[in-house]
Parts: structure tokens; C-alpha cells; sequence
């Protein structure tokens, strides 16, 4: 008879791990806590075969698809328990950056069914479109429900499959964007057809019928396909026009918690010196942050770039495109500054990090989604002197392994006027 093990932690990806005299075991559809039996394993990853023991913090999932859907992997574990795990993978990381003292984080996690952006793969299948997220390493599978959507977006799910259906241009299937924008649905697809005067006609009736304003085709740029209606979309009280594809933040109660962690962490004097802002995409933070101060707010994408250019008329944000790998902001400049805000992608802010410490600005605002990138890009930070005045957390994936933060340093003695 087999051996029950318990689980002892999660790892970075969400599975389980199990400790045993041969070593760590990872299993996945496990929590901490768990008295389990394993079905196979081969020396570093289990199959599981059941739960003997259930550990104090393992749920029901709420979706049927759980474990066969790819969209959520952490689904059996309670949403408080998650966060408190989030939380930890944070503080782990910045405790390994070394800092002397590591405020009590501020925690938030945003509820279900608030998720409004989604990227989702169809496949003709017999006579049927399926609409979903890939399993695991596998096929895509049909997301008949869903604990994450937006109801406006889980809504438009199943008249999607029937247009897509009845695309020509759609033969074997392709992938599909939805982003929902304050003006309806924003949706970018990838056919592996080329579309014609009859698809695009069909794709304007769609729109017109669902309140979908613009659908665009994937490309270098994206083709715009059909557009019905005006796209705009609200940052503060500004209205852009996101670039089809446009990067939003997942939950607009997530985008909300950001924004007040960054704004909280801004110098309550000294600001003439304006702030600079990096990697500021359409200008998800640049309004709020110019209600405060001028944001020379710096841009490597082109299409958001000319969006936020756009929009920034009558505001004191000043746009400007720069490619911040390649030609990162310079140290002289950021000296300058009463405070540098930073939400770099996932691999962290790179040649830019260098130049931040060679300038030594008073107050850094860094916004991650990747742990292991804030402590690669904050440690040269802490070698300069920097200290972490504030941190907060932000759960705006349920039941997946990602996590945001906002960490503000400041640098002891520098421009004593713009501390707090």
C-alpha cells in the first residue's frame, strides 16, 4: 500500500511540494497541508492520486474546468490563503535583496469575475468552434465557464464561437484578444485565413449586434477589420484611444489599488522637480501621477506611445519614445527628478537599473509582476543605500501563481527637501 507524504509549501508555479527522503516532489492540484498519495512520480514531479488528509486552507474549486482549463492553477486553495502565499513570495524576495527592515506589507486581492482582459485560442473541431484556454501542455479547451471573466466578456463567448464558425477566413482556427475598454469589447484575432470583403462584412454585423466598436487583425501593425464605433477608453478623467492589443491591467480594482500605492508613495514636498515616469504605456499611471507634478513619462511602443501622445494635450504629462534596453533613460536626467516611477515588464527594467543607481533620485516607486525580477532589480538598489519605505501587494490574478507589488525606496540624505 502507498505511502501518504505531506505537502509542505507551494513553489514558484503554484504546485505543491511534498518532502520525502528521496528529495522535494512537486504535485500539482495540492496545498499545503495536504496528506496525499501519489499516483507515479519520477523523482521530481508527482501525479497525484488522491487527498488522504485535506490541509486547513483546501477549498472546493469553484469552476467545473479546474485542472483541465490552463487558466487557473491554484483553484482548491482558500483566496485569503493565497494572498498571505503572494504576500510571501514578495517579502521572500525582497528579504534576499537585504534590507534591513522590510515594512508590513499592505495586501489586496480584487473578487472574481472581474477579469477584463483575456487571451483566448479557437479550434474548428468537427462542426463546433471550441473557445478557450489551453490545458496544460495541451489542447484548448472549451471555457463553457469561467470564475475569472467579466460577465460583459463571458457573455460575448458564445456568440463568438458562432462567428467564428462562420468566418471563410477561419479554416483550422487561430487565437483571439479581448480587451474590454470603457467603450465595449476591444478584439484583436489571429486567423490562419486571409479575410475578405465578406469576412469584414461579417465581422461589421457582429460588432453593430454586440456593441464591439472595433475588431482588428493581427499584424505588424494590427488591421483594423471593422470599426462601428468610436474606441476610447478612461484613465482618470482623460479618454484615449488604446491601440488595438493595448496592455490594460487585468482587473480595474487591481489598476485601482496600483494607482493609490503609487500616488501614496510620491514626496509630499519638492515635487517642481517634476516626476519621470518609465515604461508609461498608454498612461495607465501618467494622468494620475501629473495631477501632482509634470511626468516626463517615457515609452518604448510605438502604437501606445502615439496613443498617450495623443491624449496628453492640456495635461502635464510629456510623452516621449524611448526604447529603455537600448537607450535608457541617463543618470544626469534622473538626478533631476523628485521621483522616478518605474512598471518595467516581466524581466525587469534591465540597462535601465544601472543608470537609476548611477543617478541616486530620492525616491524610487517600483510597480512588479514578477518577484524574481524586483529582487534582481532592486539589489543594486540596496547596495547604493536605498531603503524600503512601503510595500504593497496586489492579488489581481486569482488562483494563478502571478502577483504584483509597489515597493518605495528612498535614499537617505538625498534631497532632504523632497522627503516626506
Amino acid at each position: 500500500m502507498a505511502h501518504a507524504i505531506r505537502v509542505v509549501a507551494l513553489g514558484n508555479d503554484g504546485d505543491g511540494i511534498a518532502q520525502t527522503p528521496e528529495g522535494r516532489i512537486f504535485v500539482s492540484g495540492t496545498v499545503p497541508g495536504d496528506e496525499i498519495v501519489l499516483a507515479a512520480h519520477d523523482g521530481t514531479r508527482g501525479t497525484l492520486d488522491h487527498v488522504v488528509i485535506p490541509g486547513a486552507d483546501r477549498v472546493p474549486a469553484p469552476c467545473h474546468l479546474f485542472g483541465t482549463c490552463g487558466g487557473c492553477r491554484i483553484q482548491d486553495m482558500a483566496l485569503r490563503a493565497l494572498l498571505d502565499w503572494k504576500t510571501g513570495r514578495v517579502v521572500e524576495s525582497l528579504q534576499h535583496v537585504g534590507f534591513d527592515a522590510i515594512p508590513a506589507p499592505q495586501a489586496h486581492q480584487v473578487s472574481p469575475h472581474g477579469r477584463r482582459r483575456v487571451d483566448l485560442a479557437f479550434r474548428r473541431v468537427g462542426k463546433q468552434i471550441m473557445l478557450g484556454l489551453h490545458r496544460r501542455r495541451g489542447d484548448v479547451v472549451d471555457m463553457r465557464e469561467c470564475t475569472l471573466l467579466d460577465p460583459t466578456l463571458f457573455a460575448l463567448l458564445t456568440p463568438l464561437r458562432a462567428l467564428l464558425h462562420s468566418l471563410p477566413a477561419v479554416h483550422a482556427g487561430g487565437d483571439i484578444q479581448i480587451n474590454l475598454l470603457d467603450s465595449g469589447p476591444d478584439l484583436l484575432i489571429t486567423m490562419d485565413g486571409t479575410p475578405d470583403a465578406n469576412d469584414r462584412r461579417i465581422l461589421a454585423q457582429f460588432g453593430k449586434a454586440h456593441g464591439i466598436p472595433r475588431i482588428s487583425l493581427q499584424g505588424r501593425p494590427p488591421e483594423t477589420l471593422a470599426l462601428t464605433g468610436p474606441v476610447f477608453h478612461h484613465f482618470d478623467d482623460v479618454r484615449v484611444v488604446p491601440p488595438p492589443g493595448a496592455f490594460l491591467q487585468p482587473a480595474r480594482a487591481g489598476e485601482a489599488f496600483i494607482k493609490a500605492a503609487v500616488l501614496a508613495g510620491l514626496p509630499r514636498k519638492g515635487l517642481k522637480a517634476g516626476i519621470i515616469e518609465l515604461y508609461a504605456g498608454c498612461g495607465t499611471l501618467s494622468f494620475a501621477l501629473a495631477e501632482h507634478a509634470k511626468v516626463h513619462a517615457y515609452e518604448g511602443d510605438r502604437a501606445a506611445l502615439a496613443c498617450l501622445k495623443q491624449a496628453s494635450g492640456g495635461t502635464r504629462v510629456l510623452p516621449a519614445l524611448r526604447d529603455l534596453n537600448r537607450q535608457p533613460v541617463m543618470a544626469t536626467d534622473l538626478a533631476k527628478a523628485a521621483a522616478i516611477v518605474l512598471d518595467p515588464p516581466h524581466a525587469g527594467a534591465g540597462a535601465q537599473i544601472a543608470q537609476i543607481v548611477a543617478g541616486k533620485p530620492p525616491r524610487i516607486i517600483y510597480v512588479s509582476c514578477n518577484p524574481v525580477a524586483l529582487q534582481r532589480d532592486l539589489t543594486p538598489l540596496r547596495h547604493a543605500g536605498y531603503q524600503l519605505d512601503s510595500v504593497t501587494v496586489i492579488d489581481q490574478f486569482l488562483w494563478s501563481a502571478e502577483v504584483e507589488s509597489v515597493c518605495v525606496l528612498t535614499l537617505p540624505g538625498a534631497h532632504r527637501r523632497n522627503r516626506r
